[in-house]
């Protein structure tokens, strides 16, 4: 193996892992996001429920927030994105019982 052999060895496994770290870091911030906004729903919903204070509803937000993160854990980033479209979904048929109902 010459130089140049090595220099595109190390070129292309430089775009790979920058490639696998870009796709990790998504996988993260997505799962981060969705955990944030399915873990706020249902915190408000707790707090409605038992009428507890902003340090309970904080509390729970957090709670939620890591257990829809480690349950998404093993997704994939367009297995991530199809959850999301079902949970807003679901969260639009919600709105619609809430403003339908008596």
């Amino acid at each position: 193996m010459g130089l140049t052999d090595n220099l595109k060895n190390l070129a292309v496994n430089m775009q790979a892992s920058a490639t696998n770290s870009t796709v990790s870091v998504a996988q993260r911030i997505l799962r981060a996001l969705s955990g944030f906004f399915i873990g706020l729903v249902l915190a408000l919903i707790v707090q409605e429920l038992t009428q507890s204070g902003e340090l309970m509803m904080v509390f729970m937000t957090i709670f939620f927030m890591a257990a829809v993160y480690k349950l998404l854990r093993r997704l994939q980033i367009f297995q991530i994105l199809i959850f999301d479209l079902v949970c807003v979904l679901i969260a639009a048929l919600l709105r619609m019982y809430i403003m339908i109902a008596p």
